[in-house]
C-alpha cells in the first residue's frame, strides 16, 4: 500500500525536477518507509512505500523491469500474484513482492492483464522506448486515482494534496462540484471539488502517448460483468460462503502484523469468524466505543471477541480525546467529506498497536440488502394506485405531507412524489440525499441548480429504458449503492484515513468474484426479509443469534450533542470560513446554523457537518472561488 505521482508532459518535459518530490512529500504518510523517483526528458514518477508484501529494499519503487525497458509506479494489492507468477515462466523474477507480477504480467500480455488481477489497485507503467503511459484502477474503485488532464501533459496522484502540491494547476472550487457536495456530502467521480481535477473510474484505464489522443477504456462494469447464479437457495448459500470464505483467505497473505476492525455489527463479526478459521494465531480485533451508551456498540463487539478468543482492543472515545484527533484528521483529509473520522480514530489506535493491516467488513451491506432502501424502493413500486395520479395532483400531496411533518424524510417523500416516474433512477436520487435543493439554494446565490450526478449515474447505469442491462430489481440499488454512496464516501474516506495513519484496509466483500456472483442472484433468493437475510442464513453457524437479531446502529459518532456544545465554537470557525467563497450566501449559512442550534428536523447534524468539514478543507488548502 502506498502513494504514486506523475507529471508526463507529451511534448518534453519543461518542468523543475524538484515538482515531483514536492508531490511526494505532500503524501508521504500514505508510505513512511520508503520514497523514489524517477525522471528521464518525457516523465517525472514518484512513490512512497507502506510496505506490506516483500519489504526489503528490492522492492522499492518506482520499478524498473529486468531489462529497463519498463518502469511502474504502484499503490495497492493483487493478492493472487503467486498464481499469476506461476503463468509467468519466462520472467527472470528478482522479488517476492506482487509488485513485480502486475509489471511482468504487462510486459507479457499488454492491457489484458488487468482482468487476471484480483486485487485493489491504482498503477502507471511507462514504456521508456514507445513513450507511453499506462494507467489503470481496480474495479471497485478501492484505491483512489485523481488527475488533471491537459492538451500536452498528464498529472495524476493518489491524493488531490499531491496534485496541489506541484502548482501546476489552480487552486479553484469547481461549482458544479459544489452542489453536488451539498447535496451529498461528496462529490461523485469522475469530478471532484476541484475544479479542473478528475478522478479515473473504477475498472477503468488510459493510454497515452504523444502520437495519439487519451484512450480511455472501461475494462469491467457490475453491470455486465455478473454471473447468473443458481435457481437453488442450498447452492447459492454454498457459494457464497465459499467465495466469501476464500476472499477473507487471500486478503490474509501478509508479511506484516494485521487485525480487524470489529463494530460487532453482522459484516465485521462474519470476517472475524472466518480469519479465525483461516488463521492459527490470535486475530487482533478493534471498536471505537463511547461513553454516551446510546450510541456505543462495545457489548456485542465484545460477545464476538470473546466467542473467537481474539486480543481485542476497545478504544473509548469521549468529546476531549475527539476534540483534540479532529484537527489532524482534517488535515490529511484529501477530498472534504461528511464522514470518516470513526475511521480515522480506529485506524489511528490500530496502527499504535503495532498493525499495519487490517480487514474491514465495508460492503457486505450494499451487496446483500443491508439498508432500509432495499425495502423501500419495492414497497413504493408496488403501490400502484399512485402510478394513477399525474404529477399535478401528487405534487400537492408531498407539500401537504411535508407541512404536517416538517422532517428530511417527508422532504423526500415531496419530492419522489413529483417525479415523472417512480423508477428506481428518479426515487435513488433522493435516497441518499443530505441537504434538499431547497436548503441548497439557500446556501448559494444562484436558484439554478444542475442536474443531480446521482439521477444522471444511476440512469446510464441501472435506469429503467436498460434494465440495469439485465439485473434484477434488487441488484439495480446495489449497483446504485456500489457507484454512488459506497464508491464515493465510504471508500474514499477508508483509503484517506485509514492512509493517513500509514495503516492498510482490506475490504474482502468487495473482492470482485464475490461481487459478480452476489448480483447474479435471482431477488426470490435474495430478498431481504430481515436485513442481509441470505448473507446472515449462510454464515448463521459462525455468529450469535443476539448479533444478526439486534437492530442495525451504524458506525455513528454523537455529532449532535457535541456539536451543540463543546465543539460550538469550532464548528461556527469552519462555517465562517465558507463566507469567504464567493458562490455562498453569509445569510444562508448563518441560517442553517441557527436553525440547527433551534432543533429543526430538517436541519441534523449530518447536514451540519459536512460543511464544517468543506470549510476547514477550504483553509487548510488555500481554495478559492
Amino acid at each position: 500500500m502506498c502513494g504514486i505521482n506523475g507529471v508526463y508532459k507529451f511534448s518534453g518535459n519543461s518542468y523543475d525536477p524538484n515538482i515531483i518530490a514536492k508531490m511526494n512529500d505532500a503524501l508521504a504518510q500514505r508510505g513512511p518507509y520508503a520514497e523514489g523517483i524517477f525522471t528521464d526528458d518525457h516523465i517525472f514518477l514518484g512513490h512512497r512505500r507502506l510496505a506490506i508484501l516483500d519489504p526489503t529494499e528490492q522492492s522499492n519503487q518506482p520499478f524498473k523491469s529486468h531489462d529497463g525497458r519498463y518502469i511502474m509506479v504502484f499503490n495497492g494489492e493483487v493478492y493472487n500474484f503467486k498464481s499469476i507468477k506461476a503463468e509467468l515462466t519466462d520472467y527472470p523474477f528478482t522479488t517476492t513482492s506482487d509488485t513485480e507480477v502486475v509489471l511482468a504480467a504487462y510486459i507479457k500480455y499488454g492491457e489484458n492483464c488487468l482482468r487476471m488481477f484480483n486485487g485493489m489497485f491504482a498503477f502507471a507503467i511507462w514504456d521508456t522506448v514507445d513513450k507511453k503511459l499506462f494507467i489503470a484502477r481496480d474495479r471497485l474503485g478501492i484505491k483512489p486515482l485523481y488527475y488533471v488532464l491537459n492538451n500536452d501533459e498528464i498529472i495524476f496522484s493518489s491524493s488531490i494534496k499531491s496534485i496541489l502540491a506541484s502548482n501546476l494547476v489552480n487552486r479553484k472550487i469547481s461549482e458544479e462540484g459544489l452542489v453536488d457536495y451539498l447535496r451529498y456530502q461528496t462529490v461523485h467521480a469522475p469530478y471532484t471539488i476541484i475544479e479542473g481535477l478528475f478522478m479515473l473510474m473504477p475498472g477503468q484505464q488510459i493510454t497515452l502517448s504523444e502520437e495519439m489522443e487519451p484512450k480511455f477504456k472501461t475494462y469491467w462494469n457490475p453491470t455486465k460483468d455478473f454471473y447468473k447464479a443458481s435457481n437453488s437457495l442450498s447452492d447459492v448459500q454454498d457459494q457464497v460462503q465459499n467465495k466469501l470464505s476464500e476472499s477473507v483467505e487471500r486478503r490474509l497473505v501478509s508479511d506484516v502484523p494485521f487485525g480487524a476492525f470489529l463494530s460487532g455489527g453482522i459484516d465485521s463479526s462474519i470476517i472475524v469468524a472466518l480469519m479465525s478459521e483461516k488463521h492459527d494465531q490470535k486475530i487482533d480485533t478493534f471498536s471505537v466505543s463511547f461513553k454516551e451508551e446510546e450510541f456505543s456498540e462495545a457489548k456485542y463487539a465484545k460477545q464476538v471477541a470473546d466467542l473467537y478468543k481474539t486480543n481485542h482492543h476497545e478504544i473509548e472515545l469521549g468529546v476531549d480525546e475527539f476534540k483534540e484527533l479532529i484537527p489532524t484528521a482534517f488535515k490529511f483529509m484529501d477530498h472534504p467529506s461528511g464522514d470518516g473520522l470513526n475511521t480515522f480514530v480506529v485506524s489511528k489506535k490500530t496502527k499504535e498497536v503495532g498493525i499495519k493491516m487490517a480487514l474491514s467488513g465495508l460492503g457486505g451491506d450494499e451487496l446483500f440488502g443491508g439498508y432500509s432502501i432495499f425495502n423501500q424502493v419495492p414497497s413504493l413500486q408496488s403501490k400502484k394506485w399512485l402510478y394513477s395520479f399525474p404529477v399535478y395532483m401528487r405534487k400537492p400531496m408531498g407539500n401537504l405531507n411535508h407541512a404536517i411533518k416538517g422532517t428530511i424524510e417527508s422532504a423526500k417523500i415531496r419530492e419522489i412524489l413529483k417525479s415523472p416516474t417512480f423508477d428506481l433512477e428518479y426515487i435513488y436520487q433522493y435516497y441518499r440525499q443530505v441537504s434538499m435543493d431547497d436548503q441548497v439554494t439557500s446556501l448559494l446565490k444562484t436558484n439554478n441548480l444542475p442536474e443531480s450526478r446521482v439521477l444522471m449515474d444511476t440512469h446510464e447505469l441501472i435506469g429503467f429504458k436498460k434494465q440495469g442491462w439485465g439485473l434484477q430489481p434488487l441488484s439495480r440499488i446495489s449497483v446504485a449503492e456500489m457507484t454512488t454512496y459506497m464508491q464515493n464516501v465510504l471508500l474514499r474516506d477508508a483509503d484517506q484515513m485509514s492512509m493517513a495513519n500509514g495503516l492498510e484496509v482490506r475490504v474482502p466483500f468487495l473482492d470482485h468474484e464475490l461481487v459478480s456472483y452476489v448480483l447474479g442472484i435471482r431477488d426470490a433468493i435474495k430478498k431481504p426479509i430481515t436485513p442481509k437475510k441470505l448473507l446472515v442464513d449462510s454464515f448463521q453457524h459462525l455468529i450469535p443469534e443476539e448479533i444478526h437479531n439486534r437492530k442495525k446502529m451504524g458506525f455513528v459518532l454523537p455529532y449532535e450533542t457535541w456539536m451543540k456544545q463543546e465543539l460550538k465554537e469550532f464548528c461556527e470557525e469552519r462555517l465562517n470560513e465558507l463566507k469567504k467563497i464567493s458562490y455562498f450566501r453569509e445569510k444562508g449559512i448563518d441560517n442553517y446554523w441557527k436553525q440547527f442550534l433551534n432543533n429543526n428536523k430538517r436541519v441534523t447534524w449530518s447536514r451540519i457537518w459536512p460543511l464544517v468539514s468543506l470549510g476547514d478543507w477550504i483553509k487548510e488548502n488555500g481554495i478559492t472561488g
